[in-house]
């Protein structure tokens, strides 16, 4: 089976900087990182976004993510979206399926960004 990958948006990645606590943000980098804190704000994001990470193999399909839900599933792909467009999911179509994926990168630069000296 071949793979296909499919792109909706660029993503760009938060190449992200020092701690809150040792350097002050520049307006550029505060643009670039409320967006993927904005879209973690939101509890059905920040929870699909963890199932996903938890899931075997660090991937999981649209269906494999509705039962954890009291939401339809066009909800559902509305939030897996929003996550993808800001650069935190990476998807994968594999023939009627999609498939998402955790960027660990971006979660690396929120980390640094939030965790670093506090």
């Amino acid at each position: 089976m071949t793979k296909t990958h499919l792109e909706l948006s660029p993503v760009q990645t938060v190449a992200c900087c020092s701690p809150l606590t040792s350097t002050p943000l520049s307006s550029e980098q505060a643009g670039r990182i409320a967006p993927l804190l904005k879209a973690l704000a939101d509890p059905v994001r920040l929870r699909l976004l963890s199932l996903i990470a938890a899931h075997e193999g660090g991937e999981a399909c649209v269906c494999d993510l509705n039962d954890a839900f009291d939401l339809s599933q066009p909800t559902i792909s509305h939030h897996l979206k929003q996550l993808h467009e800001v650069g935190l999911l990476d998807r994968d179509k594999r023939g009627t399926w999609v498939y998402y994926s955790v960027r660990r990168d971006a979660l690396a630069d929120l980390a640094t960004l939030i965790g670093g000296g506090l």
